[in-house]
């Protein structure tokens, strides 16, 4: 079964990150990579047609988790698994303090 997140960067559709049986894919938005203003995700996502796959949560997107009193309130009230990652991300990544926000598609 195949989970899939909207990648937002200041508020555009910049990417798609999937969970899938076999691990993670993030996909670029086509529409993003044409525009020439459009910036990567992450220093270790740069911008590219090609897609990147990882058996492993990108660290970028893990990294956006929040950790200890706020992980405990998103597993506790949010009923969701402490060690499902891509869950936590969709959970607790809609409004960030950074430019990148993660939404359920």
């Amino acid at each position: 079964m195949t989970k899939t997140a909207r990648v937002m960067y200041d508020g555009v559709l910049a990417a798609l990150l999937s969970e899938t049986d076999d691990g993670y894919v993030l996909q670029y938005d086509e529409h993003y990579l044409l525009n020439p203003a459009s910036k990567p995700i992450s220093l270790t996502l740069p911008l590219r047609k090609e897609k990147y796959i990882s058996k492993v949560l990108f660290p970028f997107f893990d990294g956006l988790i929040p950790e200890g009193w706020l992980l405990d309130i998103a597993v506790t009230h949010w009923k969701v698994k402490a060690n499902d990652r891509f869950e936590l991300l969709l959970a607790t990544c809609r409004d960030t303090i950074g430019a990148v926000t993660v939404e359920s598609e």
